[in-house]
């Protein structure tokens, strides 16, 4: 499972920290960025998206592997 949260990282670290990028710059305008609030905004994306990604791959393995009898 965590190989598949690994690949899952790889695909929605760079897509969260971008959407995080773009609200400081919708928020302060091109042409009057704060890189600290542009920073900040790209780590709480990065962070975000290390639980995102262990909680789709754990979603992702239980529909793989079902387990109880459950029809396959």
């Amino acid at each position: 499972m965590w190989k598949l949260a690994i690949i899952i990282f790889i695909i929605a670290a760079p897509t969260l920290a971008g959407i995080g990028a773009l609200i400081p710059l919708s928020v302060f305008g091109v042409g009057e960025i704060d890189f600290r609030a542009v920073l900040l905004a790209v780590l709480c994306g990065v962070i975000i998206a290390v639980p995102a990604s262990y909680f789709v791959a754990r979603r992702l393995s239980g529909l793989l592997n079902p387990r109880g009898g459950h029809p396959a």
